[in-house]
């Protein structure tokens, strides 16, 4: 059996479970945080349903796109959503959990990558990258 990294970052969110799922299920929002500090996005294609293809090209600060593609394994609205990323490099897994909290909604993001010694350099820069994504979703949020 293949070792496996585990990534994992949580963070409670000051809005309802069905605001929180849908800052992700809604693309146009979507676009608006996913990834570290820095990037924009383009949503080419996502349909959320297992099975489903995320086309997604991120624009890192100094004009360099990353052509992403995932595919949805399981979608469980307002809860779960689990997929995979395939290119443009590190495939690897990702699920998402989304909870109710007496004081808002909570996220669960658990990545997976086979041990790889470039995954393990990842690793560390990977968490903080996450936690951007949460800083990026959580200003969002504070729009509405």
């Amino acid at each position: 059996m293949t070792e496996t990294i585990e990534i994992l970052n949580d963070r409670l969110f000051p809005v309802d479970r069905a605001t929180l799922f849908d800052a992700f299920a809604d693309p146009q929002k979507l676009a608006l945080w996913w990834g570290p500090e820095g990037f924009s996005n383009s949503i080419s294609a996502f349909d959320l349903k297992p099975g489903g293809q995320w086309l997604i090209t991120m624009t890192a600060d100094n004009g360099t796109d990353f052509h992403n593609r995932w595919t949805f394994d399981g979608v469980a609205a307002g809860e779960m959503v689990r997929m995979t990323h395939y290119e443009p490099v590190h495939v690897f897994t990702l699920e998402m959990r989304f909870a109710d909290d007496d004081r808002g909604a909570h996220l669960s993001w658990r990545m997976v990558f086979d041990r790889t010694a470039e995954n393990e350099a990842m690793e560390k820069f990977l968490h903080a990258a996450n936690e951007q994504n949460f800083d990026r979703l959580e200003r969002l949020l504070d729009q509405r």
